[in-house]
């Protein structure tokens, strides 16, 4: 049987242009929290990520779905140790537990889409990465000490978030 539907969970429209969107800075990239877990019950959150030349995540892992539908540039997705590039257009799915990371090579910035189910990413972002003004603000200017802070607490908070640096 299917459930009833549940009133009290409203529609959630995402606009990266709405002046409510929270835009995170991480590692040089903006990410900008579409549609998070709070509003689908924890069951998938959707994030845009602008990503500049050269800038990606370290290699990882986690025990969640991750899918990304590039809209502008290249990325290199290095998946178990082999290397794919996948241009705008196209849509790739990272199965839970596979070790990976992410390289935007295209020479220019890049924009992709990407969603986890279930949802958490977004709240671990929130939580390790800076909130910028908008999708174009420069990512803050941090000192080394910043800096460090801010890998300990990835670091220290990721398995939290069920994931895993390699």
């Amino acid at each position: 049987m299917i459930p009833d539907d549940d009133p009290s969970r409203s529609l959630a429209v995402a606009d990266p242009d709405d002046p409510s969107t929270t835009y995170v800075s991480l590692v040089g990239n903006t990410y900008a929290m579409l549609i998070t877990g709070d509003q689908t019950n924890g069951q998938y959150c959707l994030i845009d990520m602008r990503v500049p030349d050269g800038g990606g995540p370290p290699p990882h892992r986690h025990d969640f779905e991750e899918m990304f539908t590039i809209l502008e540039g290249e990325i290199e997705f290095t998946f178990r140790g082999e290397k794919h590039v996948v241009r705008a257009g196209s849509t790739i799915n990272i199965p839970a537990n596979a070790p990976h990371n992410f390289r935007n090579v295209s020479g220019a910035p890049a924009r992709m889409l990407c969603m986890c189910t279930p949802a958490g990413q977004d709240e671990y972002f929130m939580r390790i990465g800076d909130v910028v003004a908008g999708k174009d603000a420069p990512p803050p200017r941090l000192s080394d000490d910043e800096l460090a802070e801010r890998r300990r607490r990835a670091g220290e908070l990721a398995s939290v978030f069920r994931s895993e640096f390699l």
